[in-house]
């Protein structure tokens, strides 16, 4: 079947419907109206072997893994790459699958690493046999510093579109999605979509993304296995952090150490992802990755309305808290909550000068609208909140200070409505880590 038209959308459309009251993710309070979504077509003058849905990946501090998908079965997984446009002086060959949901089809998805590659280089490249298309992306910093840009909730509407546009004006090195990436929910097509309208950013700078409810996509008695979409589409680097499952991993970059954890797979004590955590944690260098940023979708400090009480909120934060808190993570970042929050540094519920700061940034553009309300009175531990689309930025300046700030959309500007510096807990005396 072609990518180039919804494949059988309006029957994805009644099942969606017809089990909409026991596919997980139904939540008990009323959602705000749906807002329309885009859909973004394949390239009219797009034959079968036409590269589309580009997004990288990094893998290790040397690598990059190039993801594509193309109609074609015949079209080789093989990367030519190089640091002069037209010029390839390298290659690497890597695999090629697909997957099913239902009666949906994917393309050929084709996914190859390749490296090692130089820090801070912009390399130009061509995916599989077709020549016509040149992708182009630049390597993280081997040092800090490092400009990160974050936003969760993504979805694909028209504010979708505002905030990657001023994402892409920003010089971002490398992009942190905590969760809740296209919101297909189990309509695959739109999975076509979100990656042709992320390929423009998504082909030039790594994204390292995490699950949110949005991907899960099971549906009992049709389609049992949960993640099958993002599992196929967007591989991470689990493997090399000694994760057995894609929904958790870490990495290393310049000098920050990012975990990806699960909120909507097992995390009590005797889960595979509670005793991955807990080991990977015990590895890291502070003397060479002074910072620790930790993303979940599900947040475990939320002055929202939306969303309260969820286990994947109360019982993950009741299982890892302290895990984070004794190995001094800096920052938690969460989605879920389609609105913008911070917290102080937190622990246990009190304020805490060794914990980590929270921030909820599920405010991306989806089609779900804002989470408007919040309680009141405000807690005291909740700094700034605001229900608007938007996106974040973390400008990490040395081992020591970082920069975060976050750009509203409301006004069609990349307005910068917060900006606060962040010490890091690894230059605090008082905060040693904690065995």
């Amino acid at each position: 079947m072609s990518l180039r038209r919804p494949r059988l959308f309006l029957t994805f459309a009644l099942l969606a419907l017809a089990f909409a009251g026991f596919i997980d993710g139904v939540y008990s309070y009323n959602r705000p109206p749906l807002r329309k979504n885009l859909f973004v077509r394949l390239l009219d003058d797009a034959d079968d072997d036409s590269p589309q849905q580009v997004h990288i990946s990094s893998v290790g501090e040397d690598k990059m893994r190039i993801s594509w998908i193309t109609e074609s079965s015949s079209t080789p997984a093989t990367v030519e790459y190089g640091t002069s446009p037209g010029i390839y002086a390298s290659s690497a060959s890597g695999s090629t699958s697909s997957y099913k949901y239902m009666p949906y089809k994917s393309g050929e998805i084709h996914d190859v690493v390749i490296g090692p590659l130089t820090p801070n280089t912009l390399y130009y490249y061509r995916c599989g046999s077709n020549s016509a298309r040149e992708f182009s992306f630049k390597t993280p910093p081997a040092q800090l510093p490092i400009e990160f840009a974050v936003v969760a909730d993504l979805g694909q509407t028209d504010w979708t579109n505002s905030t990657l546009q001023h994402i892409q004006k920003s010089n971002y090195d490398m992009l942190l999605l905590p969760g809740d990436l296209s919101y297909a929910d189990h309509l695959q097509p739109l999975w076509d979509s979100f990656g042709r309208l992320v390929e423009p950013l998504a082909s030039q700078r790594p994204w390292m993304v995490t699950q949110g409810d949005h991907e899960i996509e099971r549906t009992p008695m049709i389609h049992e296995e949960p993640f099958t979409a993002y599992n196929s589409r967007w591989h991470m680097p689990f493997e090399e952090s000694g994760s057995d499952s894609n929904l958790y991993y870490s990495f290393n970059v310049a000098g920050v150490h990012v975990i990806m954890l699960g909120s909507f797979t097992p995390f009590d004590p005797n889960s595979p992802q509670y005793q991955w955590l807990q080991a990977d944690l015990g590895k890291i260098d502070r003397s060479k990755t002074p910072w620790i940023y930790v993303l979940i979708h599900a947040p475990w400090y939320n002055s929202n309305t939306a969303h309260q009480g969820e286990r994947e909120s109360v019982d993950m934060k009741a299982a890892m808290e302290e895990l984070l808190y004794k190995a001094r993570v800096d920052v938690v970042f969460a989605g879920h909550i389609h609105a913008y929050e911070r917290f102080t540094r937190v622990y246990n519920g009190n304020a805490d000068n060794c914990g980590p700061v929270y921030i909820n940034i599920g405010d991306g553009g989806n089609r779900e609208g804002l989470h408007s309300e919040y309680q009141n009175p405000k807690p005291d531990i909740s700094l700034f909140r605001e229900a608007s689309f938007g996106h974040g930025e973390l400008h990490v300046v040395n081992a020591t200070h970082a920069l975060w700030t976050w750009h509203r959309n409301d006004d069609d500007e990349a307005v910068v409505s917060e900006s606060i510096w962040l010490t890091s807990l690894s230059s605090n005396p008082a905060c040693k880590v904690q065995n």
